[in-house]
């Protein structure tokens, strides 16, 4: 037989795929709190609840808030959810009258100030980049 067959097998089946996940996860927040840090400072300050509200969670958005961007489920099934919005910043009963989605897209009366999509724009490749980096360089660090 091949001699370190055992050891590569380990390596290939558990070593380097828990280390690219534990990166990926860790890669993940810090992407989504790059992207909510600069939706805070892109929303509208009036009263200051927006900006507040706004922010990321594993797995679903709390109750009341607006779901802005979503990441695929990992193997485990985690998934960041950013969101903005919660019962406080709610424009009447309805849940689609929520301030965050006035904000972001305007009404017919009301002039659009954009904070969520300018900057998944402008941070979704160093977000991607940054995952795809980390993943790369923990396979590399794994397989030594």
């Amino acid at each position: 037989m091949v001699e370190g067959l055992d050891r590569l097998k380990r390596k290939l089946t558990k070593t380097i795929p828990q280390a690219v996940f534990d990166v990926t996860i860790k890669a993940m927040e810090q992407g989504a709190s790059d992207v909510v840090a600069m939706m805070r400072r892109l929303a509208p300050k009036d009263s200051g609840a927006l900006a507040q509200s706004i922010n990321w969670t594993w797995g679903d958005a709390p109750k009341g808030a607006m779901v802005l961007g979503k990441s695929s489920p990992t193997r485990d099934g985690l998934v960041i959810t950013i969101y903005a919005g919660d019962q406080t910043t709610m424009v009447g009963e309805r849940e689609q009258f929520q301030l965050a989605r006035l904000q972001e897209f305007g009404t017919q009366h009301m002039q659009a100030h954009p904070y969520f999509f300018p900057s998944w724009r402008t941070l979704r490749k160093r977000v991607r980049s940054r995952v795809t980096r980390q993943m790369r360089k923990a396979v590399r660090d794994a397989a030594k």
